[in-house]
């Protein structure tokens, strides 16, 4: 019977493809701080306007509030029904892609959101959210 005079050599860890990666991230992350220290030394003054009234951005997304006596507000500024459509028309020819989210009162009747979602489609909002609680927020129903 064949006898080992000394035992098995233990397995070796290639550590060629780790090095590789360090390396690469290494290159990329030198790279990319070289990208942003360019950027910030651009000499670039914007021009200036007088009138700085006039360049007031619309938000991309409007939250319209329902309270339980069914009163509305448009973020955070109190509307009535009849003229929700067309302030939202208007914010909407100057963001094309205007997002509402309607957040109702848990006591507030239904007829109250239907109008105020009815008043959106008027106004040609494609984009609608009804804000809600998380399950975990409220008791549950027994």
């Amino acid at each position: 019977m064949p006898l080992k005079p000394h035992p098995d050599d233990l397995p070796a860890i290639n550590l060629t493809p780790m090095i590789d990666i360090l390396f690469n991230l290494i290159i990329f992350f030198l790279v990319s701080t070289r990208f942003g220290e360019i950027e910030r030394q651009v000499d670039l003054a914007v021009p200036q306007v007088a009138g700085e009234a006039g360049l007031r951005d619309v938000p991309r997304t409007r939250t319209i509030n329902i309270y339980r006596n069914g009163t509305l507000t448009l973020d955070g500024q109190p509307i009535s029904l009849a003229e929700l459509p067309r302030r939202l028309a208007a914010d909407r020819q100057a963001q094309p892609k205007l997002e509402v989210a309607i957040r109702g009162d848990a006591q507030t009747p239904y007829q109250h959101v239907a109008a105020v979602i009815a008043a959106c489609r008027e106004a040609g909002i494609a984009e609608l959210g009804i804000a809600v609680a998380g399950a975990s927020a409220q008791r549950a129903f027994r």
